[in-house]
């Protein structure tokens, strides 16, 4: 699995993200639209190393991080003890599409393009048929996209180069817009102690969703569709836009 083998230069890859921002704008969405008085209970999906997972467990919310990474969740685990905050933190490690928690959650996040990763729509309508059935009446959903602009102008048949002193990997794009599928085919060369590298391969996909296809796929599996946003301003999103940050409502009778 590809995101074991990078999980050490993941955070070099995302080194531009702003963590605290965005966590700034998930409480900014909890405040004007969480009808539950203070949630107490967050799960991160597809959680990765726990950036954000720890940057909402530094503001008092109990977290729960999921991811299907052993070596992410393994990075998660050290950087939560470093901080003092395992109390905070429960790691499990499964699939997004078929998870399971010991209690229900007050509102779910999911960052950094996770849903895009999931290319069956099937598989996507079980994930957030999952969501529901964890969040509390009216908690919240609140996950972002790689719009169809990035598909097809920042990555589209694109190839890139990250390295540091152990690693190198090269990110080849191919992006079909008529499968609306882009294949990234990644090859990454890790240092051995004697100086010789390994080479590891393997082929990753992400989606291109619609707006219109996640707000059926939200309203069919109960949601209430809220807003999706093109920055942390809750400027008004389009497809045309290379990131959208969607807010949804659970709603259950």
């Amino acid at each position: 699995m590809i995101y074991d083998l990078i999980a050490s230069i993941y955070d070099k890859v995302n080194k531009d993200v702003d963590y605290s921002a965005w966590a700034d704008f998930i409480e900014e969405i909890i405040k004007r639209e969480y009808k539950n008085g203070i949630p107490e209970l967050v799960l991160d999906l597809g959680s990765g190393t726990g950036s954000m997972t720890l940057e909402l467990a530094k503001r008092g919310y109990d977290m729960t991080g999921i991811d299907y990474s052993v070596e992410m969740l393994d990075i998660a685990r050290e950087r939560a003890e470093k901080a003092g905050l395992s109390d905070k933190m429960l790691w499990l490690c499964q699939d997004m599409t078929d998870f399971e928690l010991y209690g229900n959650v007050d509102v779910t996040v999911s960052c950094l393009d996770t849903v895009n990763h999931i290319t069956d729509p099937s598989d996507l309508s079980s994930c957030f048929s999952l969501v529901h059935n964890y969040l509390v009446p009216d908690g919240l959903f609140i996950f972002d996209v790689n719009g169809r602009y990035k598909f097809e102008n920042i990555y589209g048949s694109e190839s890139y180069v990250i390295e540091d002193k152990s690693s190198f990997l090269v990110w080849q794009n191919y992006y079909n817009e008529k499968s609306r599928i882009c294949d990234f085919y990644i090859s990454l060369f890790e240092k051995c102690d004697d100086g010789r590298y390994e080479r590891y391969d393997e082929d990753q996909r992400e989606r291109m969703y619609t707006l219109r296809s996640l707000k059926r796929l939200l309203k069919d599996n109960g949601f209430e569709f809220i807003g999706a946003y093109s920055d942390f301003a809750f400027t008004e999103g389009s497809d045309d836009d290379e990131r959208l940050y969607l807010v949804a409502r659970c709603i259950k009778n």
